[in-house]
C-alpha cells in the first residue's frame, strides 16, 4: 500500500474507521480566459490563414518599413555625398588643418562613421516602433 491517502470516497471511510463525511468541492477548470477579445481572435486567424485582410495588414506593415528605410538611406546618402560637394563649393576647405591633418581627410574619414551609427539606431528605434504599434493593432 502506498504511503498516499486513495481518498475517502465509498467504501474507504469504513476501512480507516472515520466517519463518511460531505463530499469535497469540485473545482472549476478553465482551458482558456474566455474574456479575451473575439476581434483579437480573428486577426490573428486572419493574418495566420492569409486571408486578404491578414494579406492586407502585413502589406502595410512592410509598407511603413521599407519607407522608413528608403528615407533614412537617402538621408545617409545626402549627408556621405554632400561632403564632396561641400568641397568642390567651398574649395578653401582643403586649405584648412586641424593637429596636422587637412580637413577634408578627417570629414571624409571620421564623420561617416557616427553619422552611419546615429542613422543605424534611429532606424532600428522606428522600426521597433512599427512593429509594437502593428502588434497592438492587431491585439485590438
Amino acid at each position: 500500500m502506498s504511503r498516499h491517502s486513495a481518498g475517502t470516497g465509498p467504501g474507504r471511510a469504513e476501512e480507516n474507521g472515520a466517519t463518511p463525511g460531505p463530499p469535497p468541492r469540485r473545482k472549476r477548470v478553465i482551458l482558456a480566459d474566455s474574456r479575451a477579445p473575439v476581434t483579437v481572435l480573428r486577426t490573428v486567424v486572419e493574418l495566420e490563414e492569409q486571408t486578404s485582410y491578414g494579406e492586407e495588414l502585413v502589406r502595410g506593415f512592410i509598407r511603413i518599413q521599407l519607407w522608413t528605410a528608403v528615407r533614412l538611406g537617402a538621408l545617409a546618402v545626402v549627408l556621405l555625398c554632400g561632403l564632396p560637394v561641400l568641397f568642390f563649393l567651398i574649395p578653401g576647405m582643403a586649405d584648412v588643418t586641424l593637429a596636422g591633418v587637412r580637413l577634408p581627410w578627417l570629414l571624409l574619414g571620421v564623420v561617416p562613421f557616427p553619422v552611419l551609427f546615429g542613422i543605424g539606431y534611429w532606424y532600428n528605434v522606428l522600426a521597433e516602433r512599427h512593429e509594437r504599434d502593428f502588434v497592438d493593432m492587431v491585439e485590438k
